[in-house]
C-alpha cells in the first residue's frame, strides 16, 4: 500500500505522544530534567554520526550558508513561533516548549537515512519494512519526547506525513532519478542540524535551527548540479 508505512508512522507517533503527555504530568521535575538532558546528548551523538557520513564537504558548507541566509531572510523561526503561539492560545496551552517539541520531533523523525531510504523503497514498490521498523522506534521515542515537550511532539505528525509521504510520492514518480549521493549528503546536512538542536536542548547556546531548514533543499540542488560536472 502506497504511504502505508508513513500512515503507520503517524499513528505510532500520535499514540506514543498521547501516552507521553499522560505520563509526563506524573513525573517529578528532577526526572524530567534528567530525561531532557539525556535526549539532548542522544541528539548530539545521532547528529554527529549522521554528519560524518557526508562526502561533498564544500556542498554541505555552502548549502548550510545559503540555506541559513534564506531562512533568516524569510524569518522562518519567527513565523513558526507566531503560528505556535496562535495554536497554544487556541488550545489554551501553557507549555512553553511547544515550538521546541515540534522542531525536535520533526528533525528526529524526518531527517535520517531510515526516513529517506524507507520512503524511497516504499515509493518504488520495494516494500515498507524500513518505514514499519522506523514507525515502531518513533512510537517509543515519542513517549519520552512528549513527556518532556508535550503536545508539540504530537503535532509533528503533520510535517512528518507531508515530508515522508512527499518523498514516497516523489519516489513513486521519479524513483529512478534519485541518486545515492543525494541521500548521503542530505543525511549529513540533517545531522549537522541535529547537532545544533542538541545544543539547544542542552541549553548550551540558542541556535535558530528553524532558519537553517532551507539547507535541506539547497543540498539536494547542489548535489544535482554537481552531477553534471
Amino acid at each position: 500500500m502506497l504511504l502505508g508505512g508513513t500512515l503507520l508512522n503517524v499513528i505510532t507517533v500520535a499514540l506514543g505522544s498521547a501516552i507521553g503527555m499522560v505520563v509526563g504530568n506524573r513525573i517529578p521535575d528532577k526526572i524530567t530534567k534528567g530525561v531532557f538532558q539525556a535526549l539532548g546528548l542522544f541528539t548530539l551523538v545521532l547528529g554527529v554520526s549522521m554528519a560524518i557520513k557526508g562526502q561533498m564537504l564544500l556542498a554541505i558548507v555552502f548549502s548550510l550558508i545559503i540555506g541559513t541566509i534564506l531562512g533568516e531572510w524569510m524569518s522562518i523561526e519567527s513565523a513558526v513561533d507566531g503560528l505556535s503561539d496562535k495554536i497554544k492560545n487556541r488550545l489554551k496551552l501553557e507549555n512553553s516548549k511547544f515550538s521546541e517539541g515540534l522542531l525536535t520531533a520533526f528533525l528526529l523523525y524526518c531527517i535520517g537515512s531510515m526516513t529517506i531510504l524507507g520512503a524511497i523503497d516504499e515509493g518504488m514498490g520495494k516494500g515498507s519494512e524500513i518505514l514499519m521498523t522506523k514507525a515502531i522506534m518513533d512510537g517509543f521515542s515519542s513517549i519520552a519526547l512528549a513527556s518532556v515537550f508535550g503536545l508539540g511532539v504530537g503535532m509533528s505528525v503533520i510535517p512528518l506525513f507531508i515530508f515522508q509521504g512527499g518523498i514516497t510520492l516523489l519516489a513513486y514518480m521519479l524513483g529512478d532519478f534519485i541518486a545515492p549521493e543525494v541521500i548521503t549528503e542530505l543525511t549529513a546536512v540533517g545531522g549537522i542540524l541535529l547537532v545544533g538542536l542538541g545544543i539547544n536542548i542542552l541549553e548550551i547556546k540558542k541556535i535558530r535551527i528553524m532558519n537553517m531548514l532551507p539547507s535541506l533543499i539547497v543540498i539536494i540542488i547542489m548535489v544535482w548540479i554537481s552531477s553534471f560536472f
